[in-house]
């Protein structure tokens, strides 16, 4: 059974699919792995490391004529579908909901497609679940960038020259990246308050040492997989009032509020934003599906009456190794869970559930 990948556009995507490490794994288990040449130079990986492993260096056409199953971050280009055999599995974050025409071509080849976005919210699925792995590092991420971007100290200081003042965090969105972020700026001491629509999350951004922001009249707008869901317009308006108070008196805030399948809802407005503490700093982990803040521009920096507004398409792009790490291990959990050893093929079995929910139909 052959596991290949091939290089992605660095210039978008520096993030891998196998590492070193976890192509070990997938010798010890009984697969030949296949990459092509440079595959993680970028991230000072060099051929040896996995040739060391047991990996084969191959040239990109004959690692898609010859792999069962094929590793990627993104969609591959379809240039690339000329070179991929009939009946093999194709596994990554393809964004199943945005990109159905291109996937609808890998699918008129027989191609089983599996978008790990799609992952079902359940214990048996937590080592796969790509979503929570790569949010962890890009809340972190978002953090310290903001910090680095902040013209002032983050814990409070008592000096014989006088004291300085904690700087003031606002997250918003409670979610798996909105945690990290309130861990990390409390690790860095600041003082954090964080905002969410699911009432269930006021527990755990107190357990992190953060002050959660309660909208009157709240309810748990979660879904049964465990995302935050669409507020009524009455949620809305009380959610703008409070956070129009809070935000001129907040230095940072990180914006992490997305909804599964949708654009990511419009929670800070120009007025706010109008309003806030010169020198103050928002980075929008939203920025890619349309963002939290107004004002905000994808990879741009943008400055409004002295408040910076930061927002990328690709956050990870800072962090690929860590984030590379954590990938290829979710990739590898998942391809185990296909596999029937003993007979060496894939099974793809419906009645599991997380074969089931990541199958693009």
């Amino acid at each position: 059974m052959i596991i290949g990948s091939i290089s992605e556009n660095k210039q978008i995507e520096k993030r891998i699919s196998i590492t070193p490490d976890i192509a070990k794994k997938y010798i010890a288990s009984g697969f030949k792995i296949l990459i092509e040449t440079g595959f993680g130079s970028h991230l000072g990986i060099s051929d040896d490391k996995f040739l060391k492993e047991g990996c084969e260096i191959e040239k990109k056409e004959n690692i898609l004529k010859q792999s069962d199953i094929f590793l990627q971050f993104n969609m591959p280009e379809e240039n690339n579908l000329e070179f991929i055999q009939e009946n093999k599995i194709l596994i990554g974050n393809f964004n199943s909901n945005q990109n159905l025409e291109k996937l609808a071509k890998f699918k008129e080849k027989k191609i089983s497609i599996f978008s790990l976005e799609l992952l079902p919210r359940i214990t048996r699925a937590q080592s796969m679940d790509i979503l929570s792995s790569q949010a962890n590092l890009a809340g972190y991420k978002a953090v310290i960038d903001s910090f680095a971007e902040f013209k002032k100290a983050i814990p409070m200081m008592m000096t014989a020259a006088g004291t300085i003042s904690a700087a003031k965090v606002l997250v918003v969105g409670a979610g798996v990246a909105g945690l990290q972020a309130i861990a990390t700026a409390k690790r860095m001491g600041a003082i954090v308050f964080a905002t969410d629509v699911r009432m269930a999350s006021k527990e755990q951004v107190e357990s992190l040492g953060g002050k959660f922001l309660v909208v009157e009249g709240s309810e748990n707008l979660e879904t049964e997989g465990g995302y935050a869901k669409e507020a009524s317009e009455e949620f809305k308006k009380k959610q703008e009032e409070l956070l129009a108070e809070t935000l001129k008196k907040i230095d940072i805030v990180i914006c992490t509020a997305l909804i599964p399948g949708k654009k990511a809802p419009l929670i800070i407005k120009e007025k706010m934003i109008d309003e806030m503490q010169p020198g103050s700093v928002i980075y929008d982990l939203a920025a890619s599906q349309g963002g939290n803040a107004a004002y905000t521009k994808v990879d741009e920096v943008v400055k409004k009456n002295d408040v910076t507004i930061l927002g990328e398409k690709n956050i990870l792009n800072k962090l690929a190794v860590s984030a590379s790490n954590l990938y290829a291990k979710n990739l590898f959990n998942f391809v185990l869970n296909l596999y029937d050893k003993e007979n060496n093929k894939i099974n793809i079995n419906l009645e599991d559930e997380i074969i089931n929910k990541t199958l693009v139909k």
